[in-house]
């Protein structure tokens, strides 16, 4: 009986590994962010092909939440209780959403961060529980990306959001952190400039960075760069690894030529590279 249960219970075991095998997918999407100044994870999205906008994750949030004022940029209105439906909702990265739903209003903790200018940076709206419900997320911050594997999961819409202003008195605490903040000269760096894009998937190896894939017809294939190619320097700062050579391209913009050094058939070469566009 003893042998019979242990081999129940690893039988079990074996069902639910692969029930949770079939709740993900095999695609992992890599995410860029940052920290803001108060230290929220800070991500890029467009909307309906328009962007890209700022957004902080708040799994204590329990919907995505998008600024009236950049909902009147993109000519989309609320309904009668609040919400709007986003047709495309990207995220720098590769997850995309079709038909999201959200809330197109400023939630005191959003009007009151942009009025401080407490992140650094304008923020466009809050993604909450039933967006990041739909995801296992995986945070690394010596890393500038996160990772998002998508779960068999519909998250359920929230309930008790279908009343405007439900946050009463909270609700005038967002207006004078506002006020207060014009008082002080308080402002965030409302620009946001979509990111240089290169066309190229690099892989570390040996501690070598090399060029595993090249996008047919993008900057790097126009450029010359090719499977293979070892990158030894990227703006004349040494390549010692991927998450280096990130750091110093996302200073880069559209359109800016960057210089590339790399290693072929044991020569070294110089490659001048004009970024296309990204988000």
């Amino acid at each position: 009986m003893r042998m019979f249960a242990i081999v129940l219970a690893l039988a079990q075991f074996d069902a639910l590994a692969r029930a949770d095998e079939k709740r993900t997918d095999s695609k992992v999407y890599q995410v860029p962010y940052r920290l803001t100044n108060t230290s929220h994870v800070l991500i890029r999205a467009k909307i309906n092909g328009k962007g890209p906008y700022n957004f902080i994750l708040d799994t204590g949030a329990p919907t995505l939440f998008v600024s009236t004022a950049a909902c009147r940029k993109l000519n989309i209105a609320a309904d009668k209780n609040g919400w709007g439906t986003f047709d495309r909702f990207e995220i720098e990265g590769g997850v995309v959403l079709e038909k999201c739903r959200g809330r197109i209003e400023d939630p005191f903790q959003l009007e009151g961060m942009n009025g401080l200018g407490l992140a650094g940076v304008e923020i466009h709206g809050i993604i909450g529980y039933t967006v990041l419900a739909r995801y296992r997320l995986g945070f690394d911050f010596t890393k500038e990306k996160m990772s998002w594997e998508p779960l068999h999961f519909d998250p359920p819409p929230p309930q008790g959001l279908n009343e405007r202003n439900m946050a009463g008195g909270m609700e005038a605490l967002g207006s004078v952190m506002k006020i207060v903040g014009a008082f002080l000269g308080k402002k965030n760096d409302s620009e946001v400039l979509p990111r240089g894009f290169l066309g190229v998937l690099l892989e570390e190896s040996d501690g070598k960075i090399l060029v595993r894939t090249v996008l047919p017809k993008g900057p790097a294939a126009e450029s010359g760069l090719i499977p293979g190619d070892q990158i030894v320097s990227f703006q004349g700062n040494a390549a010692r690894s991927i998450a280096d050579l990130q750091k110093h391209f996302a200073e880069v913009g559209i359109g800016e030529t960057v210089e590339i050094q790399i290693l072929r058939s044991g020569s070294t070469k110089s490659i001048g590279l004009k970024t296309g566009k990204g988000l």
